[in-house]
């Protein structure tokens, strides 16, 4: 009884702390579809929170299925990405990091068709895309953009739409040409790669050749000198029985000599 009232209690404390986790996400997923101002600190303060949460409910024993957490942990990350992403100094960089950030899969409360954090990334995205443009035609990007846009005349914008063409063109050529010079540099290192490879191949064949012919050299060496030994042995047994022939034979002469020849009186 016991036992059951302890793991009641503890399914009872993860889903509050998972309906927590749901509230403090819908919250920052509003703010972050708001427009902020540049001293706003409570976004990264409440996605600090929900990273604390996510860590907390993971290691809960009654913790939710994977692939819930992994949602979780998918919209925490695409918030802290899409902080991460204001904080560039230019609007390029600031969508390019964008274009990297992953948003949700399925909406974070029944009430909603669409999640989020897709709508989210889709309105930074037009976000950036407009101060690009807005950086690229050296206009404003606040309130006053809008003034010039509603007294502009259709002359006004289809020269301005022409200056951007142009300018996108340029940036276009400055692009392909960039590409063009990193394609050949990539070319040129690849054949300087090869070209070393080659060298490199060559010389390990011949220092290999140098050591087998290092080795061979060194057991015919052996050879030679075992050879060599055996000789030399055998011409100092040669000498030492002629030797002790000579020494016999004089012996045995001596002794005859005494023998044959008579005693002098």
């Amino acid at each position: 009884m016991a036992q059951a009232e302890g793991a009641a209690h503890r399914s009872l404390a993860t889903s509050r702390l998972e309906l927590n986790l749901v509230r403090l996400l819908c919250r920052c997923e509003s703010m972050a579809a708001e427009k902020r101002g540049p001293n706003e600190w409570r976004l990264e303060k409440y996605v600090g929170a929900l990273e604390d949460m996510l860590q907390a409910l993971k290691v809960q024993a009654s913790r939710p299925a994977s692939e819930v957490i992994g949602e979780y942990s998918r919209k925490v990350d695409f918030l802290k990405g899409l902080l991460r992403a204001e904080r560039l100094p230019s609007s390029s960089e600031k969508a390019l990091a964008n274009q990297f950030l992953a948003p949700g899969r399925v909406p974070t409360t029944a009430a909603e068709r669409v999640p989020a954090t897709k709508t989210v990334h889709l309105q930074s995205r037009a976000r950036y895309t407009s101060e690009m443009r807005s950086e690229l035609l050296g206009t404003d990007s606040s309130g006053e953009l809008e003034m010039d846009v509603r007294k502009r005349t259709p002359a006004d914008e289809k020269h301005s739409a022409s200056e951007l063409d142009l300018v996108l063109q340029r940036h276009q050529g400055l692009q392909e040409k960039l590409a063009e010079e990193m394609l050949g540099l990539a070319r040129s290192l690849k054949t300087h790669t090869l070209a070393a490879q080659s060298v490199i191949k060559k010389d390990n064949q011949t220092l290999s050749h140098s050591l087998k012919m290092a080795d061979q050299n060194l057991e015919k060496l052996k050879v030679e000198s075992e050879r060599l030994e055996q000789h030399a042995q055998k011409s100092v047994n040669w000498l030492l029985w002629a030797m002790l022939i000579v020494v016999c034979f004089v012996f045995i002469s001596m002794i005859l000599f005494i023998r044959i020849v008579p005693r002098l009186k």
